[in-house]
Protein backbone atom coordinates (compact mmCIF):
# COMPACT_ATOMS: atom_id res chain seq x y z
CA UNK A 1 0.00 0.00 0.00
CA UNK A 2 1.30 3.23 -0.85
CA UNK A 3 0.57 6.86 0.96
CA UNK A 4 -1.58 8.00 -2.10
CA UNK A 5 -3.82 5.14 -1.75
CA UNK A 6 -5.04 6.64 1.56
CA UNK A 7 -5.58 10.18 -0.23
CA UNK A 8 -7.38 8.94 -3.03
CA UNK A 9 -9.38 5.60 -3.03
CA UNK A 10 -8.00 3.46 -5.92
CA UNK A 11 -11.00 2.36 -9.01
CA UNK A 12 -12.21 -0.66 -9.16
CA UNK A 13 -14.48 -2.06 -11.67
CA UNK A 14 -17.83 -2.86 -10.40
CA UNK A 15 -19.97 -5.32 -12.14
CA UNK A 16 -23.07 -4.48 -14.67
CA UNK A 17 -25.80 -3.75 -12.61
CA UNK A 18 -28.60 -6.02 -13.13
CA UNK A 19 -31.88 -4.64 -14.90
CA UNK A 20 -30.66 -1.85 -15.45
CA UNK A 21 -32.11 0.56 -18.01
CA UNK A 22 -32.35 -2.03 -21.12
CA UNK A 23 -32.56 -1.39 -25.15
CA UNK A 24 -36.09 -0.66 -25.03
CA UNK A 25 -36.20 1.97 -21.85
CA UNK A 26 -33.13 3.71 -23.10
CA UNK A 27 -34.40 4.65 -26.68
CA UNK A 28 -38.19 5.15 -25.08
CA UNK A 29 -37.14 8.08 -23.27
CA UNK A 30 -35.39 10.27 -26.61
CA UNK A 31 -38.47 9.13 -27.97
CA UNK A 32 -41.31 10.37 -25.68
CA UNK A 33 -38.96 13.73 -25.19
CA UNK A 34 -39.41 14.24 -29.65
CA UNK A 35 -43.19 13.67 -28.86
CA UNK A 36 -43.54 16.01 -26.29
CA UNK A 37 -41.78 18.89 -28.05
CA UNK A 38 -44.10 18.05 -30.86
CA UNK A 39 -47.44 18.55 -29.03
CA UNK A 40 -46.18 21.46 -27.14
CA UNK A 41 -43.73 23.37 -29.54
CA UNK A 42 -44.41 22.32 -33.20
CA UNK A 43 -47.70 21.53 -33.92
CA UNK A 44 -49.13 24.78 -32.43
CA UNK A 45 -47.14 27.00 -34.87
CA UNK A 46 -47.80 24.87 -37.39
CA UNK A 47 -51.76 25.57 -36.45
CA UNK A 48 -51.35 29.35 -36.01
CA UNK A 49 -49.35 29.57 -39.78
CA UNK A 50 -52.20 27.98 -41.30
CA UNK A 51 -54.35 30.09 -39.18
CA UNK A 52 -53.01 33.22 -40.63
CA UNK A 53 -52.41 31.83 -44.48
CA UNK A 54 -56.20 31.05 -44.63
CA UNK A 55 -56.98 34.74 -42.74
CA UNK A 56 -54.80 36.28 -45.95
CA UNK A 57 -56.51 34.29 -48.66
CA UNK A 58 -60.10 35.89 -46.99
CA UNK A 59 -58.47 39.16 -47.10
CA UNK A 60 -60.81 41.74 -49.54
CA UNK A 61 -61.13 45.02 -50.51
CA UNK A 62 -62.22 47.60 -48.07
CA UNK A 63 -61.20 45.12 -45.14
CA UNK A 64 -59.79 46.78 -42.30
CA UNK A 65 -56.11 45.63 -41.03
CA UNK A 66 -53.55 45.82 -38.43
CA UNK A 67 -49.76 45.12 -39.45
CA UNK A 68 -47.27 43.51 -37.20
CA UNK A 69 -45.74 47.11 -37.70
CA UNK A 70 -48.79 48.37 -35.34
CA UNK A 71 -50.10 50.37 -38.77
CA UNK A 72 -54.10 50.21 -38.94
CA UNK A 73 -55.70 50.90 -42.19
CA UNK A 74 -58.04 50.23 -44.99
CA UNK A 75 -57.37 47.48 -47.69
CA UNK A 76 -57.72 49.73 -51.08
CA UNK A 77 -55.90 46.92 -53.44
CA UNK A 78 -54.41 43.06 -53.31
CA UNK A 79 -51.65 42.24 -55.13
CA UNK A 80 -50.14 38.44 -56.11
CA UNK A 81 -47.25 39.58 -53.25
CA UNK A 82 -48.38 43.39 -51.74
CA UNK A 83 -51.24 44.79 -50.27
CA UNK A 84 -52.19 48.24 -50.69
CA UNK A 85 -53.43 50.42 -47.03
CA UNK A 86 -54.68 53.47 -46.97
CA UNK A 87 -53.67 54.73 -43.34
CA UNK A 88 -55.04 58.03 -44.05
CA UNK A 89 -56.74 60.32 -46.35
CA UNK A 90 -54.41 59.60 -49.50
CA UNK A 91 -51.97 58.14 -47.78
CA UNK A 92 -51.41 54.87 -49.05
CA UNK A 93 -48.82 52.13 -48.04
CA UNK A 94 -47.59 49.27 -50.02
CA UNK A 95 -46.51 46.06 -47.23
CA UNK A 96 -46.31 42.28 -47.75
CA UNK A 97 -48.75 40.10 -47.66
CA UNK A 98 -46.93 38.34 -44.53
CA UNK A 99 -46.55 41.55 -42.61
CA UNK A 100 -50.44 42.21 -42.50
CA UNK A 101 -51.23 40.37 -38.89
CA UNK A 102 -54.80 40.88 -37.99
CA UNK A 103 -57.92 41.36 -39.74
CA UNK A 104 -60.11 44.32 -37.52
CA UNK A 105 -63.71 44.22 -36.83
CA UNK A 106 -65.87 46.40 -39.46
CA UNK A 107 -65.73 49.73 -38.06
CA UNK A 108 -63.15 49.95 -35.72
CA UNK A 109 -60.70 52.60 -37.59
CA UNK A 110 -64.05 55.29 -37.71
CA UNK A 111 -64.73 54.96 -33.90
CA UNK A 112 -61.15 55.98 -32.47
Amino acid sequence: MNLLDLLIAPAHAQAAAPGGMGGGMGLLMPIVLIAVMYFLMIRPQMKRTKEHRAMLEKLAKGDEVLTNGGIAGVVTEIGENFITVEVATNVQIRVQKGAIGNVLPKGTLKSA
